[in-house]
């Protein structure tokens, strides 16, 4: 993964921090954002192109106050970047906290985005990376 790729990485995730937006210019036609590695998601979804990715962003975003996500380490593997993510926030109904750890796996050809898989445990991202063992 170049360095390039690395910063961009890292601009999207402060632009959605700053905006609550995904970082829509730098998604390819075709962008797919797919849940099902995520375990426990009840129905493990996948959102294409930016305007689904985003609405999947206002609809998880939109339950917490005080959301806010910090990336924790980044990892490349030729054209993908495993990103571990830590997440807080509390929920607008129930005042419950959130606290959660987890990973993203980016795909980024020309400097576009064309895909980001969801792992609930960082372990497992990696792991399909041939990352860790």
């Amino acid at each position: 993964m170049s360095r390039e790729d690395v910063e961009l990485v890292r601009r999207a995730y402060a632009h959605t921090q700053a905006t609550g937006q995904v970082y829509a210019e730098r998604f390819a036609p075709g962008f797919v954002w797919d849940m099902s590695n995520y375990e426990g998601w009840p129905e493990q979804q996948r959102y294409e192109g930016a305007d689904g990715a985003q609405r999947f962003l206002d609809d998880w975003t939109g339950a917490w106050d005080d959301w806010e996500l910090e990336i924790q380490e980044i990892y490349g593997a030729g054209d993908k970047a495993v990103v571990v993510v830590h997440q807080r926030g509390r929920a607008r109904t129930t005042g419950m906290a959130l606290d959660m750890r987890f990973a993203q796996v980016w795909t980024i050809r020309d400097g576009r985005f064309t895909r980001m898989d969801m792992y609930s445990d960082p372990s497992d991202a990696l792991k399909a990376l041939g990352l860790e063992s």
